[in-house]
């Protein structure tokens, strides 16, 4: 897995408001560490996700990032990633 420092692109739901509203919370936790995570809106980008290997529907419903490698996170794993670089949120990482 990903180290702390190093850059993660975060795949969200920009229509969806709970998503926009997540991801406004984790910006604010993270503080300067969030500026390593770059956010990728999905909305209408199926072809995009399927050429990464991700699936548009299950994009919808559960979080994936890829990591400086890649390498594609999803769920549990993508939660991790990102939990990792906050100091709040690191003990249940």
């Amino acid at each position: 897995m990903s180290t702390p420092t190093e850059h993660l692109i975060v795949y969200y739901d920009g229509a969806c408001p709970r998503c926009r509203a997540d991801r406004r919370r984790y910006e604010r936790m993270a503080g300067k560490a969030g500026e390593s995570v770059q956010w990728v809106d999905i909305t209408g980008r199926d072809s995009e996700l399927e050429q990464m290997g991700i699936d548009p529907e299950r994009a919808l419903r559960e979080l994936h990032v890829r990591d400086a490698e890649g390498k594609i996170h999803r769920e549990l794993d993508a939660y991790i990633l990102l939990m990792r670089r906050t100091w709040l949120l690191r003990p249940l990482a």
